[in-house]
């Protein structure tokens, strides 16, 4: 019984180490193969529906989530004499819609948000000591919360030319003579295609990239 006893606890034994140098290879393997990071975001560049003159609004039948042309016509502006057409700039959909008839605006007012969903990004930030590893070009798979069953694919368009840090409006100061060192992160920008309409601007993401 004793030998039987000791022949399983030995077997146990070969297991779990089995278990533990396999899950070290692998987490081996992903470390020298991918970056991964959770600080990810979908974005897009939002281009904004400006009034083109001072006037009154009217004729504006516009709803968020409307997809227009570029040049549509979305509305007026008028003065009691003469009205101006307020277009669209570009093509896409009107993801905010800031203007209601009757309104009085000045030349400038915002009216509305215009993005071109056929061309989404995603924007992350990866540690400034993993930057070497990365090239414009590398892939990059992309699950997207809002769309979790799906892995996009992309590829790294841009890599950011200074950390995060040195675009904060109140960069912190040492007066004290102590100094923590902290990781910096740098701003990369990832192409994707073939994303699904769950994926909207804003959304979290997680990202892999392959190292170079």
């Amino acid at each position: 019984m004793m030998k039987g006893r000791l022949i399983l606890t030995n077997i146990i034994g070969i297991v779990v180490l089995a278990a533990l140098i396999m899950g070290g290879a692998y987490y081996y393997y992903q470390s020298v193969t991918y970056i991964k990071t959770e600080d990810a975001r979908v974005a897009a560049d939002i281009v904004p529906v400006s009034a083109p003159a001072a006037g009154v609004i009217s004729g504006w039948n516009q709803k968020e989530g409307a997809v227009l042309s570029e040049k549509a016509t979305l509305g007026q502006v008028g003065n009691g004499t003469t009205n101006v057409n307020v277009t669209a700039p570009m093509a896409g959909t009107l993801i905010k819609n800031q203007a209601k008839n009757g309104e009085l605006v000045q030349a400038g007012t915002p009216l509305g948000q215009i993005v071109d969903m056929k061309n989404l990004y995603v924007v992350a930030n990866v540690d400034e000591d993993q930057i070497k590893d990365i090239d414009v070009g590398s892939k990059v798979d992309v699950v997207v919360d809002g769309d979790p069953g799906t892995t996009i694919q992309g590829s790294v368009e841009q890599i950011g030319y200074a950390t995060n840090s040195v675009f904060s409006l109140m960069p912190t100061s040492n007066t004290s003579g102590s100094y923590t060192k902290v990781t910096q992160k740098v701003q990369i920008k990832v192409s994707i295609s073939n994303y699904s309409k769950n994926v909207l601007p804003g959304m979290n993401a997680e990202i892999v990239i392959t190292k170079k």
